[in-house]
Protein backbone atom coordinates (compact mmCIF):
# COMPACT_ATOMS: atom_id res chain seq x y z
CA UNK A 1 0.00 0.00 0.00
CA UNK A 2 1.49 3.36 -1.01
CA UNK A 3 0.91 6.52 0.94
CA UNK A 4 -0.20 9.61 -0.95
CA UNK A 5 1.46 12.80 0.20
CA UNK A 6 -1.03 15.63 0.48
CA UNK A 7 0.42 19.13 0.70
CA UNK A 8 -0.82 21.00 3.75
CA UNK A 9 -2.22 24.46 3.31
CA UNK A 10 -1.51 26.77 6.21
CA UNK A 11 -4.29 29.11 7.22
CA UNK A 12 -3.33 32.40 8.79
CA UNK A 13 -4.46 33.29 12.29
CA UNK A 14 -4.94 36.83 13.50
CA UNK A 15 -2.22 36.34 16.14
CA UNK A 16 0.35 35.43 13.46
CA UNK A 17 -0.29 38.38 11.16
CA UNK A 18 2.42 41.02 10.80
CA UNK A 19 1.09 44.26 9.43
CA UNK A 20 3.06 46.85 7.50
CA UNK A 21 2.25 50.48 6.84
CA UNK A 22 2.23 51.72 3.25
CA UNK A 23 2.18 55.32 2.06
CA UNK A 24 0.40 55.95 -1.25
CA UNK A 25 0.38 59.25 -3.14
CA UNK A 26 -2.91 59.55 -5.06
CA UNK A 27 -1.79 62.44 -7.24
CA UNK A 28 -2.68 61.85 -10.92
CA UNK A 29 -3.76 58.22 -10.38
CA UNK A 30 -7.13 57.12 -11.74
CA UNK A 31 -9.62 56.62 -8.90
CA UNK A 32 -10.82 53.12 -9.81
CA UNK A 33 -7.33 51.70 -10.30
CA UNK A 34 -6.17 53.30 -7.07
CA UNK A 35 -9.15 51.94 -5.14
CA UNK A 36 -8.71 48.37 -6.40
CA UNK A 37 -5.01 48.36 -5.52
CA UNK A 38 -5.70 49.79 -2.05
CA UNK A 39 -8.45 47.21 -1.48
CA UNK A 40 -5.98 44.46 -2.38
CA UNK A 41 -3.52 45.80 0.21
CA UNK A 42 -6.22 46.12 2.89
CA UNK A 43 -7.46 42.55 2.32
CA UNK A 44 -3.94 41.13 2.21
CA UNK A 45 -4.29 39.46 -1.18
CA UNK A 46 -0.72 40.46 -2.02
CA UNK A 47 0.61 38.18 0.74
CA UNK A 48 1.42 34.50 0.47
CA UNK A 49 -0.54 33.71 3.65
CA UNK A 50 -3.80 35.29 2.43
CA UNK A 51 -6.80 33.72 4.14
CA UNK A 52 -10.28 34.93 3.16
CA UNK A 53 -11.82 34.72 6.64
CA UNK A 54 -8.91 36.40 8.50
CA UNK A 55 -7.88 40.03 8.27
CA UNK A 56 -4.26 39.70 7.11
CA UNK A 57 -4.08 43.05 5.30
CA UNK A 58 -1.81 46.01 5.86
CA UNK A 59 -2.40 49.64 6.81
CA UNK A 60 -2.57 52.17 3.98
CA UNK A 61 -2.15 55.94 4.19
CA UNK A 62 -3.41 57.84 1.14
CA UNK A 63 -2.09 61.35 0.56
CA UNK A 64 -3.28 64.06 -1.87
CA UNK A 65 -6.83 62.70 -2.07
CA UNK A 66 -8.00 65.91 -3.74
CA UNK A 67 -5.64 65.32 -6.70
CA UNK A 68 -7.05 61.93 -7.69
CA UNK A 69 -7.92 61.70 -11.38
CA UNK A 70 -11.33 60.85 -12.81
CA UNK A 71 -11.42 59.84 -16.48
CA UNK A 72 -13.90 61.02 -19.06
CA UNK A 73 -16.75 63.22 -17.88
CA UNK A 74 -17.24 61.42 -14.57
CA UNK A 75 -16.60 64.60 -12.59
CA UNK A 76 -19.73 66.20 -14.09
CA UNK A 77 -21.87 63.09 -14.54
CA UNK A 78 -21.33 61.00 -11.39
CA UNK A 79 -23.02 61.70 -8.09
CA UNK A 80 -23.14 60.28 -4.59
CA UNK A 81 -26.62 59.69 -3.26
CA UNK A 82 -27.94 58.56 0.09
CA UNK A 83 -31.21 58.44 1.96
CA UNK A 84 -31.75 59.92 5.41
CA UNK A 85 -34.89 57.80 6.13
CA UNK A 86 -36.99 60.93 6.51
CA UNK A 87 -39.68 61.97 4.04
CA UNK A 88 -38.00 63.79 1.16
CA UNK A 89 -34.64 62.71 2.50
CA UNK A 90 -33.09 61.44 -0.74
CA UNK A 91 -29.92 63.50 -1.08
CA UNK A 92 -27.85 63.66 -4.26
CA UNK A 93 -24.40 65.28 -4.20
CA UNK A 94 -22.50 65.67 -7.50
CA UNK A 95 -18.86 64.56 -7.47
CA UNK A 96 -17.77 68.09 -8.40
CA UNK A 97 -19.09 69.44 -5.12
CA UNK A 98 -17.97 66.38 -3.14
CA UNK A 99 -14.37 66.64 -4.38
CA UNK A 100 -14.26 70.31 -3.34
CA UNK A 101 -15.62 69.77 0.17
CA UNK A 102 -14.62 66.18 1.09
CA UNK A 103 -12.14 64.65 -1.40
CA UNK A 104 -11.21 61.91 1.06
CA UNK A 105 -14.84 60.72 1.00
CA UNK A 106 -14.57 59.87 -2.73
CA UNK A 107 -11.56 57.63 -2.19
CA UNK A 108 -13.12 56.02 0.88
CA UNK A 109 -16.36 55.21 -0.95
CA UNK A 110 -14.51 53.72 -3.92
CA UNK A 111 -12.40 51.48 -1.66
CA UNK A 112 -15.34 50.53 0.58
CA UNK A 113 -17.31 49.23 -2.38
CA UNK A 114 -14.40 46.93 -3.33
CA UNK A 115 -14.08 45.33 0.11
CA UNK A 116 -16.26 42.49 1.46
CA UNK A 117 -19.68 43.64 2.64
CA UNK A 118 -19.31 41.98 6.05
CA UNK A 119 -17.96 42.72 9.53
CA UNK A 120 -14.55 41.73 8.23
CA UNK A 121 -14.79 44.31 5.44
CA UNK A 122 -15.66 47.04 7.94
CA UNK A 123 -12.65 46.05 10.04
CA UNK A 124 -10.44 46.22 6.95
CA UNK A 125 -11.68 49.73 6.19
CA UNK A 126 -10.49 50.97 9.58
CA UNK A 127 -6.90 50.36 8.40
CA UNK A 128 -7.32 52.98 5.66
CA UNK A 129 -6.16 56.50 6.50
CA UNK A 130 -6.95 59.17 3.89
CA UNK A 131 -5.52 62.69 4.06
CA UNK A 132 -5.81 65.89 2.09
CA UNK A 133 -2.46 67.28 1.09
CA UNK A 134 0.91 65.64 1.58
CA UNK A 135 1.10 65.75 5.39
CA UNK A 136 0.17 62.86 7.69
CA UNK A 137 0.51 62.11 11.38
CA UNK A 138 1.70 58.50 11.17
CA UNK A 139 5.47 59.03 11.08
CA UNK A 140 5.93 56.85 14.16
CA UNK A 141 4.70 53.81 12.21
CA UNK A 142 7.44 54.35 9.60
CA UNK A 143 5.27 53.85 6.50
CA UNK A 144 6.94 52.55 3.36
CA UNK A 145 6.27 54.72 0.26
CA UNK A 146 4.54 52.73 -2.46
CA UNK A 147 4.41 53.97 -6.06
CA UNK A 148 1.19 52.58 -7.55
CA UNK A 149 1.48 54.43 -10.86
CA UNK A 150 2.86 51.34 -12.63
CA UNK A 151 0.73 48.75 -10.82
CA UNK A 152 0.64 47.02 -7.46
CA UNK A 153 2.60 43.94 -8.52
CA UNK A 154 5.54 46.02 -9.75
CA UNK A 155 5.49 48.18 -6.61
CA UNK A 156 5.57 45.10 -4.33
CA UNK A 157 8.40 43.58 -6.41
CA UNK A 158 10.45 46.78 -6.00
CA UNK A 159 9.97 46.61 -2.23
CA UNK A 160 10.89 42.97 -1.83
CA UNK A 161 13.95 43.09 -3.97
Amino acid sequence: MTAVLVPKTTLARKEQVTRRWFLVDAENIVLGRLASQIATLLMGKHKANYTPHVDVGDFVIVLNAEKVKLTGRKLEQMSYDYYTYYPGGHKIIPYERLIEKHPEKIVELAVRRMLPKTRLGRMMLTKLKIRRGSEHRHQAQQPVPLDLSDGLENAIKKLTG
